[in-house]
């Protein structure tokens, strides 16, 4: 007879041997964390996945607007990066992340939601508080605007892709991506 069983084999001993609820819960709880990392570690191109959500995506400059022609919360839709990008231009009237301009309240948005590239286009929206982008009419996300384009509610798990803005004197460009826009595995265009 083994030490162990020894040990556990009356029913006051039983007790010490046994595994109270509380340490099983923690115990399971490590071990499925351990073992999640181990898996996201290991798997081909999971790390290659995740620098891409962080990666900015440079393209050509392109000349979308003029400062002094934006009114306070009306949307201006262009193409960018390419011709399939539909895209929104937007003065919200508050400071927001990434904004340009002298309040830095102009942003520009991708209009595909990053759930199942659900059309965006009209769905922005202006409170006191609040700008936000949706709700997506597919699944009901929603983002906002004045903090990158961050999801808000809904299905999406992912930032509304922002188009990088700069200012030259009164006209305004696009000369990047921050965010992978849906439908696609890059946003780098082949040369």
């Amino acid at each position: 007879m083994s030490e162990q069983k020894k040990r556990c084999d009356t029913p006051k001993s039983h007790n010490a041997c046994m595994m109270n609820r509380r340490d099983f819960i923690l115990f399971s709880s490590a071990a499925i964390v351990t073992t999640s990392t181990i898996s996201l570690t290991l798997l081909p191109g999971t790390a290659h996945a995740a620098e891409q959500k962080a990666q900015i995506a440079g393209y050509p400059r392109k000349k979308i607007g003029k400062l002094s022609e934006l009114k306070d919360n009306q949307p201006v839709d262009f193409n960018y990066p390419d011709d399939k990008g539909s895209c929104t231009l937007v003065k919200m009237g508050v400071e927001a992340g990434g904004g340009i301009g002298n309040q830095k309240d102009v942003v520009a948005f991708n209009y595909l939601c990053t759930h199942q590239g659900g059309p965006l286009q009209g769905t922005y929206q202006a409170t006191d508080e609040h700008r936000t982008l949706g709700p997506c009419p597919l699944h009901l996300s929603l983002y906002d605007l004045r903090r990158h384009g961050i999801i808000v509610s809904g299905q999406a798990y992912q930032s509304v892709p922002q188009v990088l803005l700069e200012v030259d004197g009164d006209d305004i460009y696009a000369v990047g991506m921050m965010g992978l826009i849906f439908g696609r595995n890059k946003n780098i265009m082949d040369a």
